[in-house]
């Protein structure tokens, strides 16, 4: 089946323009400058309220029983590049080129770094994740399908996320909840489970997955900035005691997977 990228890029931040930082505003006009020739749509809370209400009505009692806000905008970001098609950018994205040498491929999606989930590497030998900060697909595309596809089965059956996240100590898991339930987690997930992956997505491999300046890259056409701000918060004692020994127990993780990767060699493909 071919499958061709239409020229069109979507944002999407709840609060509406109107409460964008000036980086985000920022990121904004950098796209649209570079892409010039691309259809443009921004999408907030209200906006996305009435998208779901009339082309995923199928989905709303999920939408609306997420428990963390940001898995409603991963969720609305499947179903916006699924309906219409297009580029999704998180506003931290910023771009150097134009986005139009990537329509053919019908469906891409960033490299985004070496992973640390166990079940990954044991069940699919697939040492990397991919990211969804930003992707592109043709509309209706069966990857972008299986990706929601996938949302809801995490969301309806716990243990389906459990084997995702049994190599993360209990103390920490529910840091990586929202990452294995709609996030780069699941969606690593899904292109690994996937029975036409090589032929239908294109992951933007970067020259040494290993060398980590290669990581939260949109291939050779933006950057990942990661501002992450669905995790802010003010955080009581516990929290930052918890996040302290999560940071130290990830350092070593990785330091360790860096070096059974390293063996593999630099390069990945599907």
């Amino acid at each position: 089946m071919n499958f061709e990228i239409p020229r069109r890029v979507i944002h999407v931040w709840g609060g509406g323009e109107q409460d964008l930082s000036l980086a985000s505003k920022a990121a904004i006009v950098n796209v649209r400058l570079l892409n010039p020739d691309f259809e443009y749509l921004f999408f907030d809370d209200t906006r996305i309220s009435e998208f779901t209400d009339e082309y995923y009505p199928q989905y709303q009692s999920v939408f609306d029983s997420f428990r963390v806000p940001i898995q409603r905008y991963d969720f609305f970001r499947y179903l916006a590049v699924h309906h219409y098609g297009g580029f999704y950018l998180d506003l931290d994205v910023f771009l150097i080129s134009s986005l139009s040498d990537l329509l053919n491929f019908g469906c891409v999606f960033p490299f985004e770094e070496l992973t640390i989930y166990h079940f990954l590497r044991q069940e699919y030998g697939m040492d990397w994740e991919i990211g969804n900060y930003a992707f592109g697909a043709a509309a209706k595309h069966p990857f972008i399908q299986a990706i929601i596809d996938n949302c809801i089965r995490a969301h309806r059956d716990p243990k389906w996320v459990d084997r995702m996240m049994k190599s993360i100590p209990r103390i920490f898991r529910e840091q990586f909840y929202v990452l294995c339930t709609t996030g780069p987690g699941l969606v690593s997930r899904t292109l690994a489970e996937y029975p036409n992956s090589a032929r239908d997505v294109k992951v933007l491999f970067p020259e040494d997955v290993c060398n980590k300046k290669n990581w939260n890259l949109f291939g050779a056409y933006g950057v990942h900035l990661r501002g992450g701000t669905w995790r802010k918060g003010p955080l009581n004692v516990w929290q930052h005691f918890i996040r302290f020994i999560r940071g130290k127990w990830f350092t070593k993780l990785l330091e360790e997977q860096l070096k059974a990767s390293a063996k593999i060699g630099p390069k990945r493909s599907l």
